[in-house]
């Protein structure tokens, strides 16, 4: 449908879940993938998916959070494959506390994995784009990065940040040949963070993805698919008008 044969992408977080579904549909799409997540086993049964569309895949086992083992991940996808010309940034965890219950190493563990992991890969992968003047990158934020929600500051503020770097980098570069636009997910079951997110939830006494279900104008909850539909456009030539953007797709649940 997009027409991305010949071009090849990086997916972080793509062990399972969201990243899962957008790397094999970009695979679908032409592309071949390069698989990063602190996940190698998982990483791995990505590609071999991407590999089954008959695209090439690499798995890398890497900690986005990691400045010089995302720059050799990004050295890694460049040599497997010659280029990168899409980076989709999916990484992330979440936290479901109050603030005053929050430790600090837990609070800088999700600001690393959901915002420094964004500046990592952005840094790494900008270079050869700018060079060429071609290229994609798509953060995987949150509707939670618009509005605080309790028991969620610290995540609200770490995707508040990919927002906010998602908007400062797209002015930079679009002159240059490079967009940069953000895809903010509403309540996706069927990935490992939301098993998380339910369980901290339910601990809590506080309702899960399914039990705000009836709050979602559109009446159900989002899968993966629903993710990977969109990141597939914005990484398209169909996309290329738009840049800064912070796409809500939450079956209406915010529409901001």
């Amino acid at each position: 449908m997009y027409k991305l044969d010949g071009r090849s992408a990086l997916v972080t977080g793509g062990a399972v879940g969201i990243g899962r579904r957008i790397a094999t549909r970009l695979a679908e799409e032409g592309c071949d993938v390069a698989v990063l997540d602190l996940d190698a086993a998982g990483a791995q049964e990505t590609a071999h998916m991407v590999e089954g569309l008959g695209r090439r895949a690499v798995a890398l086992g890497v900690d986005v959070a990691d400045h010089d083992a995302v720059q050799a991940a990004v050295g890694a996808a460049r040599g497997a494959f010659g280029k990168v010309d899409i980076a989709v940034n999916n990484a992330g965890i979440t936290m479901v506390g109050k603030v005053v219950d929050v430790d600090v190493a837990a609070w800088r563990r999700v600001f690393a994995i959901n915002t420094d992991s964004v500046f990592n890969v952005s840094r790494a992968v900008l270079p050869e784009m700018i060079e060429r003047r071609a290229g994609r990158i798509v953060n995987i934020a949150s509707w939670f990065g618009k509005i605080g929600k309790p028991s969620y500051a610290p995540y609200s503020a770490s995707k508040a940040a990919v927002i906010a770097f998602t908007q400062g980098l797209a002015a930079e570069v679009a002159p240059l040949g490079v967009t940069v636009n953000a895809v903010c997910p509403g309540s996706i079951v069927g990935t490992r963070m939301r098993e998380d997110a339910d369980r901290m939830s339910r601990e809590q006494g506080l309702p899960t993805a399914k039990e705000r279900e009836s709050m979602i104008p559109i009446g159900r909850v989002g899968v993966p698919d629903d993710i990977a539909r969109v990141v597939a456009f914005l990484a398209s030539d169909e996309s290329s008008y738009m840049t800064g953007q912070a796409i809500n797709v939450t079956g209406g649940l915010w529409m901001n």
